[in-house]
């Protein structure tokens, strides 16, 4: 061949039959196949750049790399052929096909390959419109690009006269990042730019460990990728010492759903490495040798902890998700302590199921997946709950050890929750007891305001499910409803009705009503969240509740209601009276919880839109709790202590401390 050779050549499909192949490629799929390319001709460095003209449009795009060059000699080899690449002998080289570089058509009409190699400088010019043929012609080294001249060898692919648009910058960097991440992983000497910036590899994890087998010593590294690379399953990717990849195959970690990796294995053991030696010869270093069996073993173990690790994360991240979205039950009916231990318990069998076999939910839609969660937990709570784990064993088809495993976690779930809930019913039941004989025994007694409130706000769930925590105090509001308040009460003082007993009138001007106020988020009973606007009155337990404290509470309901800052149809309110007992002389309050007694809400004596009243005595609070928990309580035969021998002080002690 001579400086002026021209070769033309056709390759061995049709135009039409060409570009059928690249039918459902995206419209950046050029740029990957040219860089692919770059680094296939033994490129470390490759750079994608676009070049704008005046208007912020493309006008070139060049794909420089740094590797080996075209051969000039053997263009009908390379350019040549479609389907039928000279590269696909090479497990190391991504393009075994030959027919990347024709992708071009996507984007524009014209392609030209600036080539240097050892032999020549040369550039090959291709046409969309007769895409199947070719022209390559010899340059003199003025004719060259500089870039090329000043590196000493490869190639620069200028794409112009574009048809379509690539995506903005930002997206594409991403998009090339997902495709070649794998790859700059697994070559950390290598890089891809694009306009200058160097392309990350894509969020991952690591996990590095050295195995040594027999006299060999591995360096393995499985890495997670936080998303599916685009042309990459999950490989095994075996290098020598020198960094070269001498075996590939599909790792153990292929089809796992969310779950994308790449292992690396670097090794001097590999150096000798051959697929064609003698498999007959043990010590061969082959992928049927002693020594790679048993390294394959170990790295098996390490990429299976690898993903029961990333099971249980994502097990929580799936579990939490369905709690956010409303996939579990809402237990409606079912008093605080039940409701709490069914919800982790529902919460926990589907975590330990998703471990055990994240098909079941992967695939599933919403609808789906909440018939399979309210199904699973009444199963599991029925008296057919051991039919539960037939059923599981079943449908996942899971191995003996794996079934058991799962059996295993979800008893000792189970049995975690039912202490947990046992427990707390006993120091429930034990604050009940507590309480009821402070108000039997010592109600003539002085209690301090901080000691009463504080034992209110550790017991807040005496007042009912919805009630189980009303939170720290919310400044702004508290000060406005306690200023309201006083602006009420102020204008009566304890006399001699507000007493059953005339000897109780000194003790009950000594001691304190009690006040809370709490504002929290909620959702009303359409599902509009809404703030909840709690206002808890506690008379002093010498007093009797009558008429008068009634009317305290409605002309404190009223003020609210006028109150500008309190007008939102967004505030919902709760007032709450409470004392030791209603006042045998008193018709009123009977006759208004008689009244609403169909509403089924105990103490309720008034109910307006966004605003309930309700009047409540320490006792029925005590005796609601023992109804309310009847059932559990009397399968659980708890103990009544005796508290004759125990202290005032010691009771509110006990009281005020948070469980």
């Amino acid at each position: 061949m001579t400086k002026n050779s021209v070769i033309k050549g056709v390759a061995a499909i049709g135009n039409e039959g060409i570009k059928k192949h690249f039918k459902t490629a995206e419209i950046w799929q050029p740029l990957f196949e040219l860089a692919w390319n770059g680094f296939d001709a033994a490129a470390t460095s490759v750079s994608v750049d676009l070049v704008e003209n005046s208007m912020h449009g493309i006008e070139r795009v060049i794909v420089k790399d740094d590797g080996h060059g075209i051969d000039f000699d053997t263009l009908n080899d390379t350019f040549g052929s479609f389907n039928d690449s000279a590269k696909k002998a090479n497990l190391a080289l991504k393009g075994a096909h030959g027919r990347g570089r024709l992708a071009f058509h996507l984007l524009c009409r014209n392609a030209s390959w600036f080539t240097r190699s050892s032999s020549v400088d040369a550039v090959i010019d291709v046409d969309a419109a007769s895409i199947k043929e070719f022209v390559g012609r010899p340059l003199e080294t003025q004719q060259q690009r500089e870039e090329l001249i000043a590196q000493g060898r490869g190639t620069l692919v200028e794409l112009t006269h574009f048809t379509s648009s690539l995506p903005a910058m930002a997206d594409l960097r991403e998009k090339l990042s997902v495709e070649f991440g794998w790859y700059l992983a697994v070559h950390s000497e290598r890089k891809l730019l694009l306009n200058g910036i160097p392309v990350a590899v894509p969020a991952h994890e690591a996990v590095r460990k050295t195995i040594e087998v027999n006299d060999a010593v591995f360096e393995a590294q499985v890495i997670r990728w936080e998303r599916r690379p685009t042309s990459e399953k999950s490989f095994l990717y075996l290098m020598n010492s020198s960094g070269e990849l001498v075996y590939k195959v599909h790792s153990s970690l292929n089809q796992k759903p969310n779950f994308f990796t790449s292992v690396c294995v670097t090794s001097a053991w590999a150096d000798t490495f051959s697929k064609e030696r003698d498999l007959l010869k043990p010590d061969a270093h082959t992928p049927t040798s002693r020594t790679w069996r048993k390294f394959q073993a170990q790295l098996d173990q390490l990429n299976q902890s690898v993903y029961d690790e990333f099971l249980r994360r994502r097990a929580e991240e799936v579990v939490q998700g369905y709690e956010k979205d409303g996939y579990f039950p809402t237990y409606a009916g079912l008093d605080e302590p039940e409701k709490a231990w069914r919800h982790q318990h529902a919460r926990e069998m589907v975590r330990q199921i998703y471990i055990a076999d994240p098909r079941v939910f992967h695939n599933a839609n919403k609808k789906q997946a909440k018939i399979i969660i309210r199904l699973l937990d009444r199963l599991a709570v029925s008296n057919e709950n051991d039919a539960l784990l037939d059923v599981l064993n079943d449908a996942l088809d899971l191995d003996a050890a794996s079934m058991e495993k799962l059996a295993n976690q979800l008893r000792r779930s189970s049995l975690e929750n039912i202490v947990a809930s046992i427990e707390i019913l006993q120091r429930r039941t034990a604050a009940v007891q507590q309480l009821r004989y402070i108000m039997n025994e010592h109600y003539r007694e002085v209690l301090e305001t901080p000691d009463l409130q504080k034992i209110i706000e550790s017991n807040t769930w005496l007042f009912g499910p919805r009630y189980e925590t009303i939170g720290a105090e919310e400044d702004s509001f508290t000060k406005i409803a306690r200023r309201l308040r006083e602006d009420v009460m102020a204008r009566s003082k304890v006399d001699e009705e507000d007493v059953a007993d005339e000897e109780d009138l000194a003790g009950a001007n000594r001691q304190s009503d009690l006040f809370l106020a709490r504002k929290f988020p909620t959702f009303d009973s359409s599902g509009q969240k809404v703030f909840k606007c709690i206002v808890v009155e506690i008379k002093r337990p010498a007093i009797s509740l009558n008429k008068k404290h009634l009317r305290q509470l409605e002309d404190y309901a009223d003020i609210i209601k006028r109150y500008p800052e309190f007008k939102s149809e967004k505030m919902h309110f709760e007032l709450i009276l409470l004392g030791r007992q209603i006042s045998s002389a008193d018709t009123q309050i009977p006759s208004r919880l008689n009244n609403l007694i169909a509403r089924g809400e105990p103490g309720l004596v008034a109910d307006d839109p966004r605003m309930k009243l309700y009047v409540l005595n320490w006792y029925s609070l005590l005796d609601g709790f023992e109804l309310t928990n009847g059932f559990m309580l009397d399968n659980l035969k708890l103990k009544r202590d005796d508290y004759s021998a125990v202290s005032k002080k010691e009771l509110v002690a006990e009281l005020q401390t948070e469980h």
